[in-house]
């Protein structure tokens, strides 16, 4: 299905389950007996088609292998073929690689670099294909770009640029991109190179509370880039009575509310031009996205509107510069 038919505004669709149950992934099957495929799209100009939900490597940081192993089969089996993980997510490379290790000629691999040296990326490119088990990376990244400092010393004299252009006229990389967290930084990311794909928050509170988001879509667009988006599920800054202590471990950021807030919080990023969402690591959280994936339809205006008037108030998690 073409994304033009998934932004299409009225169309008939199932409604999203109101239970607060969280079901494995194998539950929401059809009546049939078989999983509900999920929908795909095109990543930008790669000629690549992707799950619109990833897998997040924080799902299976901190899990033993065997569960690792089994989300990634019941992930597969239900049409997941976008991975993305980060040396910064703990061992969750070390669990990814053995768990996805039967499916990788099939699926996507997107990982990152926070090192910003042409010598620490290109270290930390190679202990990543060795802890994933592969021989490259379908997509590379500059990680959480948040400065101007973060640009000036990725494309100055030894920087992490002339690493990933290297690895990819090697093969070791077949597409280049990056994430940030600052709109004024990714513009000026993409100021400077080519890029595959970006990853960047896409966020209901973001865009109708700070204004965060819509200049980095629209340029990303008009560089006929693959824009892929975090925090879809996320709410806003923790209260500070509980940033130390909260129920969801995986999310420094308090999420969107299971079930319908967090649903509908999803549909609506979905609803943007983008590919994919990744969900947050929390399970119940990756959990509601599926089932969320497995029947979505585009986000309706009364549906939007209920969505923002519970923005109202929240504390954005991120703020333009200039702001």
């Amino acid at each position: 299905m073409r994304r033009r038919d998934f932004l299409k505004k009225g169309t008939a669709a199932a409604s999203i389950a109101a239970s607060g149950k969280i079901l494995r992934l194998d539950a929401a099957a059809t009546a049939a007996g078989h999983p509900t495929p999920l929908a795909k799209r095109r990543l930008g100009k790669t000629g690549v088609d992707l799950s619109i939900i990833a897998l997040g490597g924080m799902l299976v940081k901190d899990t033993e292998q065997p569960h690792a192993n089994d989300l990634v089969a019941e992930a597969f089996d239900r049409g997941i073929n976008y991975f993305d993980v980060a040396p910064s997510y703990g061992n969750a490379q070390e669990r990814l690689g053995p768990a996805l290790a039967p499916y990788r000629k099939k699926v996507f691999l997107a990982c990152k670099t926070q090192e910003r040296s042409k010598s620490g990326s290109a270290k930390e490119l190679d202990e990543s294909l060795r802890q994933l088990r592969t021989d490259h990376l379908d997509l590379y990244q500059f990680h959480a770009v948040t400065t101007k400092e973060d640009v000036e010393k990725i494309f100055g004299p030894d920087g992490a640029m002339e690493t990933f252009v290297a690895a990819q006229k090697a093969g070791k990389v077949r597409f280049i991109g990056f994430s940030a967290h600052s709109v004024e930084n990714a513009l000026a990311m993409m100021d400077r190179f080519d890029f595959d794909t970006i990853l960047f928050p896409i966020n209901f509170v973001l865009f109708s509370q700070a204004n965060f988001g819509p200049q980095v879509i629209e340029r990303a667009k008009q560089k006929g880039m693959g824009i892929l988006a975090i925090k879809a599920m996320a709410k806003a800054q923790w209260p500070a009575a509980e940033r130390e202590h909260h129920p969801f471990p995986k999310c420094w950021y308090q999420p969107a509310e299971l079930p319908d807030e967090a649903a509908l919080a999803l549909r609506w990023t979905l609803s943007q031009p983008i590919t994919a969402a990744v969900p947050p690591g929390e399970e119940k959280y990756f959990r509601r996205a599926l089932e969320v994936a497995a029947r979505f339809t585009p986000i309706r205006e009364d549906e939007e509107k209920t969505l923002m008037a519970g923005a109202r108030g929240a504390e954005p998690l991120f703020r333009l510069a200039t702001a």
